[in-house]
């Protein structure tokens, strides 16, 4: 796939271009009905299958406070190259882009640029300064410029809405499994391992490698979960506690993942966990010797369903979701 950064960089308009534009936080089922739609097109005429997405989120410049992120701008174009799209445009967003008409969008970029043969969107999309770019008007410009406008209907799973605020509802919720059904993988945080306070080990019996959480990272409930640890391109079972480390009165919040059978020093490594089930909250314990003694129920029951579902959890730990 090849990646352009920043809308100067395209030399010449691409061959019979199929385009789709969006954010595609999380790069859902629902996102990935539009990218297997523009390939499909774009094959049908020997063209070019054209993503454009945004860096940052626009709702991280136009929201106050910002919007939590289901997933890197890293990890999103990992996943929309695994869609079979030929080629990727990450716009930089900024206050004078936002400034952009949707008039000034489709004749300067679609049009000029790329040279558009057919665009698809998804069913509720809109662009440009005060989302005046809505389906009703792309399909006029497709008319005047002599592009057609697909329009890809709502995605559902069991009656549920595929979409980037639900998911983020049920990561914030802990709930794991239905999250995994809307995105089509696991959940993942990813990070390079902390230098911690040195007690898991040491103290309690059981080492942890450490995370800190960025101020736009979407940060799941706190608690306990099942996860998987992808490390040097292999994959560990584990416990990973989320929250403020209430027994030793911490106040930052951190990622600790006990991995198991494992004994690397990685202080320094990147790491991605994938965060399979939610086992209990947060809570504060007498000392370390009440706190190891939990852990270790936590670790017998993190391998017992690791263990039960282990045939379903090679895909989500494959190469596949997590180069």
């Amino acid at each position: 796939m090849k990646i352009y950064r920043n809308t100067e960089d395209i030399v010449g308009q691409m061959t019979n271009a199929c385009v789709t534009i969006g954010n595609f936080d999380g790069v859902h089922f629902g996102h990935q009905q539009l990218f297997r739609t523009v390939v499909q097109k774009a094959h049908a005429i020997k063209g070019t299958s054209v993503a454009i997405t945004f860096d940052p989120h626009p709702l991280q410049i136009l929201l106050p406070g910002g919007i939590k992120l289901i997933s890197t701008c890293e990890q999103k174009i990992e996943l929309i190259e695994m869609s079979g799209i030929d080629v990727l445009l990450i716009i930089p967003f900024t206050p004078e882009f936002a400034k952009t008409t949707a008039d000034d969008f489709v004749a300067d970029l679609l049009v000029r640029r790329l040279g558009v043969k057919e665009l698809v969107v998804g069913y509720d999309y809109a662009f440009g300064k005060g989302r005046s770019g809505n389906i009703q008007f792309l399909k006029k410009q497709g008319e005047i410029f002599g592009f057609p406008v697909t329009v890809v209907d709502a995605y559902y799973i069991q009656d549920k809405l595929v979409s980037s605020t639900r998911i983020r509802e049920l990561v914030r919720e802990g709930e794991m499994t239905a999250a995994r059904e809307l995105l089509g993988r696991s959940y993942q945080i990813r990070g390079t391992v902390q230098i911690g306070k040195q007690r898991g080990g040491k103290v309690i019996g059981f080492p942890t490698a450490n995370l800190k959480f960025n101020e736009e990272d979407l940060v799941p409930k706190h608690g306990v979960y099942v996860v998987q640890v992808i490390c040097r391109g292999r994959c560990f079972g584990g416990v990973l506690n989320i929250g403020y480390n209430p027994t030793f009165g911490e106040e930052q919040l951190v990622a600790e993942t006990h991995i198991f059978d494992f004994n690397d020093d990685i202080y320094g490594q990147p790491i991605k966990v994938n965060l399979l089930k939610f086992l209990r909250s947060e809570r504060k314990f007498s000392g370390p010797t009440e706190l190891a003694d939990q852990i270790g129920k936590d670790v017998l029951l993190a391998k017992k369903i690791l263990d039960e579902q282990r045939q379903e959890l090679v895909v989500s730990c494959s190469e596949r979701f997590n180069r």
